[in-house]
């Protein structure tokens, strides 16, 4: 690209973004980037159906708007592929035993993963907030609780999203590999 001279300065043309690298992805590499966010196919679906997006914004809006509507089906697929948050590094032993029993009971009483958003936390804090929050949660019901789990996995998607979108670095590889729309050199098989 050449830069063009208006009236005695230049203008250098704008890089392509992320986002315009997610717009003009093929759709299956889209889908692919979003279910990496949440799986579920429908949410994936939809979200690449409806580029290209304006700003980062108006799509983190339709993840919203598109999570909020996911169906009872949705949300199990959903759910099924999520795991538990990792603990921090160097947790001790006695932290991985009270994790495991805190999601055991949890997965018995409302049959899947313990789904909550960390972001924004600091590293420390998780074990312990992820602690409460399944004790807490335990007094749900199963309805009630389809409907934070929905609730907290909307907020995942939103986050990993973000990452994603961050992680690309202006169309540079991604830790999921190029971002969407890139080309990326494979070596010969």
């Amino acid at each position: 690209m050449t830069p063009t001279h208006t009236s005695g300065r230049v203008a250098i043309p704008s890089l392509p973004t992320v986002l315009d690298a997610f717009n003009i992805a093929p759709a299956a590499e889209a889908r692919g980037l979003l279910l990496d966010c949440l799986r579920s196919l429908r949410w994936a679906e939809r979200i690449a159906a409806h580029r290209p997006y304006p700003t980062v914004e108006a799509l983190l809006a339709a993840s919203d708007e598109a999570a909020y509507d996911l169906t009872s089906a949705d949300l199990s697929e959903a759910l099924a592929a999520e795991t538990l948050p990792l603990l921090p590094e160097g947790a001790y032993s006695p932290a991985h035993m009270a994790m495991d029993a805190a999601h055991a009971a949890y997965e018995a009483r409302f049959g899947h993963a313990f789904v909550i958003c960390l972001d924004g936390l600091p590293a420390d804090e998780a074990l312990d907030h992820v602690l409460a929050g399944i004790r807490s949660r335990l007094t749900n019901d199963p309805e009630e609780e389809r409907v934070v789990a929905a609730e907290e996995l909307r907020r995942v998607a939103r986050g990993r999203l973000v990452s994603s979108l961050r992680g690309a670095r202006n169309c540079a590889t991604s830790p999921h590999g190029a971002a969407p729309g890139t080309q990326q050199s494979r070596p010969p098989h």
